[in-house]
């Protein structure tokens, strides 16, 4: 059974927001891990399993775009009767990457003990140790999902104004090569931890395209 998916993520835009920027939104150079586990959870989100991203290949030239939107200023507490937004609107400028191309290798872990998760969820009635749940299921279910392009939620890249394409890769051997580029994209937001669920910690990586590939099966993660 394959241990590896692939997809191939496009958008016209994208923002994977620096966390040291405390004002204006400005992305890094390509698509963080975190984000793109984001797309594989889109399609197949399951409390007994973890999606893990080993692989990231840049297909297009990095290219940036200065955009100035409205965003709301304010979260709506749970008590809230909501927010009235023209209160609360606040014009911010952004640096942007524009038409953006990337394919993605990730790969999924059966939970070790899948009913620890029943205190974070308990909304639901069954998951994780119901019977049926196998590693066979979940490949079943993810690869028809991504190949009819289901998901259970509009996958996004950084923001969810900017919703991305996604496309199952069965085989590389027609696909283009990555771009020819390689640099030193400095220290990256890897995922956060959720150890503790009322204080999740960042995790990061010092991340290097080679060719046009970032490898994260060899990255050095850092909290």
């Amino acid at each position: 059974m394959r241990t590896m998916y692939c997809l191939e993520l496009r958008g016209d835009f994208a923002c994977f927001t620096r966390p040291e920027m405390k004002v204006e939104r400005v992305s890094y150079d390509v698509i963080t891990p975190s984000a793109a586990r984001a797309v594989f959870e889109a399609i197949l989100w399951k409390p007994a399993i973890t999606w893990r991203v080993m692989k990231i290949e840049v297909l297009k030239p990095i290219r940036w775009i200065n955009l100035r939107r409205n965003e709301v200023g304010k979260i709506a507490s749970p008590g809230s009767e909501g927010i009235f937004i023209e209160d609360e609107r606040q014009q911010r400028a952004g640096l942007f990457l524009r038409d953006v191309a990337y394919r993605v290798h990730a790969g999924f872990a059966m939970d070790r003990d899948p009913t620890q998760h029943r205190g974070q969820f308990p909304h639901l009635s069954k998951f994780g140790g119901e019977d049926g749940n196998t590693a066979a299921k979940f490949h079943e279910m993810f690869l028809r999902r991504a190949a009819k392009g289901q998901c259970i939620n509009q996958p996004y890249l950084g923001c969810r104004e900017f919703a991305c394409d996604f496309r199952l890769i069965e085989g590389l051997a027609e696909e283009p090569a990555p771009i020819a580029e390689s640099r030193d994209l400095g220290w990256m937001l890897h995922d956060m931890d959720f150890t503790n669920l009322k204080d999740p910690t960042p995790k990061f990586f010092r991340a290097e395209m080679k060719a046009g590939v970032i490898d994260l099966m060899s990255a050095e993660v850092r909290g």
